[in-house]
């Protein structure tokens, strides 16, 4: 039902008909611009149903129901000449230009989920590619990592010479190298561990070639000569967190550790 007004003229009989609103009320309330449903009258598209004893437009309801179908189709990137034969048409042709109007939404859609892909794909190689978060490493090694370390690893070494090689080599590593990093580590304590539960002497063949992976694994992050790597050792047995970490990996780990890398340093230096 259209909806109906009630306006006092001046003669002071009150008279009942459409409500109409102005171009700007419309605006107001829709907020196409002026300039745009100006436009819209000019073209053909949406002509407005009254005009006012000065010529200002005037919409009725059935105007602005309109409109709200442009709004619409516009948004779904349709063109004024196919808006208006769409909302023009009747019957199968409407129809037929709904389904062609479909088909092309659709395709529209394959490609801006296809954009959506691309974008998706360069924030992931953005990601990757930025040097790891204080949160991407407390994700990453969950309780193994702690920043009360890194501060008390830099009171103890900060002026060294390793220390500076540490921070020079790591300052750069992304996400996915500390997930290496992890991997690896975790993949070598499973070896030390299987190789303690075999029985392997600490200074047998399979216990030197451990002790000289985790040497290599060290030096991804600063040089380790055989000297050094005994200092390592020491401090798996001095520092109780050390001792607990290998510990909980195997009882009796870090003692095995300990005395495998001073045989493996004691064959490197022999030569």
């Amino acid at each position: 039902m259209t909806a109906t007004r009630t306006d006092v003229r001046s003669t002071g009989r009150r008279q009942t008909g459409p409500v109409l609103r102005t171009v700007g009320q419309v605006a107001g309330l829709t907020g196409v611009t002026v300039r745009t449903l100006h436009h819209y009258d000019a073209v053909g598209l949406l002509v407005p149903s009254g005009r006012s004893a000065a010529g200002y437009r005037l919409y009725t309801e059935p105007d602005l129901e309109r409109l709200q179908h442009v709004v619409v189709y516009r948004r779904l990137g349709f063109p004024l000449e196919g808006i208006a034969r769409l909302l023009d048409a009747e019957g199968d042709e409407r129809r037929e230009h709904l389904l062609r109007q479909r088909d092309a939404v659709v395709h529209r859609l394959d490609e801006m989920q296809g954009l959506v892909a691309a974008i998706d794909r360069a924030l992931e190689r953005d990601m990757t590619d930025r040097p790891a978060t204080t949160e991407d490493l407390e994700e990453l090694f969950g309780d193994g990592y702690d920043e009360a370390y890194a501060a008390e690893a830099q009171e103890r070494w900060g002026d060294t010479e390793a220390w500076a090689q540490s921070r020079e080599r790591t300052s750069g590593y992304t996400r996915a190298d500390w997930a290496e990093v992890k991997r690896e580590t975790e993949g070598l304590e499973a070896d030390l561990a299987a190789a303690l539960a075999a029985g392997q002497p600490a200074d047998g063949d399979v216990a030197l070639a451990l002790a000289e992976r985790h040497r290599g694994q060290v030096e991804r992050h600063y040089d380790c000569p055989p000297a050094m790597h005994r200092h390592l050792a020491d401090m798996y047995l001095a520092d109780e967190r050390f001792t607990r970490h290998y510990d909980d990996r195997a009882p009796g780990l870090a003692r095995w550790l300990h005395d495998a890398i001073h045989a493996n340093a004691d064959r490197l230096e022999r030569g």
